[in-house]
């Protein structure tokens, strides 16, 4: 048994960590995870479980980067956990796979349908497609009987209330707002020292005028994508900020009348690559990552109804749109119920 205790508003909490995870040493370990809420929830929630503990290196970060920063830890012989997105790339989870020693604890935490459906049965790897990653990695620590967390539970359920699209808690939009306004790793900068899910007087303010903006912004990406397209709604790159995409989705998804199938998202990353978020309600999303993603030239994750494609700096936008406008139209040729088969025409005859 190990014990760690940290200060937490002018108080000593005792987190007593039990099992055999708690006696993996003082080697780094290396904490991958989303740049969104959930992901800077998860990573929160990992600082504070190994704080004082061991040395600890944070990532967040995209689909498109994630193999490689796991096949650098295990090049520097680092351990490594990963929550709220996996890897691409099938040689990346070979690695993973030669890694894992049979009766270690598992290091990947996600909710993602893709994860769970692709590698639910490794046992380095805890699913739960209910809730959020944060929710996923907390209840699991939970279970293990890891005490002196509590703190971080309405963190949890914050980001679980943004990420599942519950809207129970009109603060996970401003949440969402601050992470777009300030970043990722600024965000999780401002939990390592302040795990309070209450926004201090300044953030609200400066998050509440950021969604007035945003409400804004939404309005002239509406104008871009039109009315007339029922199948994709196509967002040029330049029209939203990163983080405004799953708010907008529900906008067009949710309160639209006779909404399109699928909103995608583009954008320019600076590595030249383009970023493609989707968005759906009919799992349309996650069929269109699994057409297109080879893991090489197309890369892709997430779940059904919210996922990201990850395309070559050589592709315009009109290419982009055009391919995945391709996928959807295969996909519904492939679900539409056949018609007359031999089956039927052979049906009356008499052998």
């Amino acid at each position: 048994m190990v014990e760690n205790e940290t200060a937490f508003e002018g108080r000593e909490t005792k987190i007593i960590y039990s099992g055999r995870d708690g006696e993996m040493g003082s080697s780094v370990l290396h904490v991958i995870s989303h740049t969104d809420l959930d992901g800077v929830a998860a990573a929160a929630v990992a600082w504070y479980r190994w704080k004082g503990l061991r040395p600890l290196k944070v990532s967040l970060a995209g689909y498109g980067a994630v193999d490689g920063l796991i096949m650098e830890s295990l090049a520097a012989g680092q351990d490594f956990m990963a929550a709220d997105l996996f890897c691409q790339d099938a040689r990346t989870v070979e690695a993973v796979d030669r890694f894992y020693s049979e009766g270690d604890d598992p290091f990947v935490f996600d909710h993602h349908e893709t994860t769970a459906a692709r590698y639910g049965g490794r046992p380095w790897l805890v699913a739960d497609t209910s809730c959020c990653a944060a929710a996923v990695y907390y209840r699991w620590l939970r279970s293990r009987g890891v005490k002196g967390l509590e703190f971080l539970e309405p963190l949890v359920e914050l980001a679980n209330d943004r990420d599942m699209w519950i809207n129970e808690n009109p603060d996970s939009r401003l949440w969402n707002a601050l992470v777009t306004m300030c970043g990722p790793n600024s965000l999780f900068a401002r939990l390592a020292g302040n795990p309070k899910a209450e926004l201090e007087p300044h953030e609200r303010e400066a998050a509440e005028d950021f969604v007035e903006k945003q409400e804004k912004r939404f309005a002239a990406a509406l104008e871009k994508i039109g009315r007339g397209d029922r199948e994709l709604a196509f967002v040029p790159p330049g029209a939203l900020e990163f983080g405004d995409v799953s708010d907008f989705g529900g906008l067009v998804l949710d309160r639209m009348d006779n909404p399109p199938m699928m909103v995608a998202v583009a954008a320019k990353r600076f590595s030249g690559e383009w970023a493609v978020s989707l968005r759906s309600r009919s799992e349309m999303a996650g069929k269109v990552v699994g057409m297109l993603r080879d893991g090489r030239k197309i890369r892709g994750g997430g779940h059904d109804d919210s996922a990201a494609l990850y395309f070559p700096q050589s592709y315009s936008p009109d290419q982009i749109r055009d391919t995945i406008r391709a996928a959807m139209r295969t996909i519904r040729d492939q679900e539409r119920p056949a018609g007359v088969t031999l089956g039927d025409l052979f049906s009356g005859v008499k052998v």
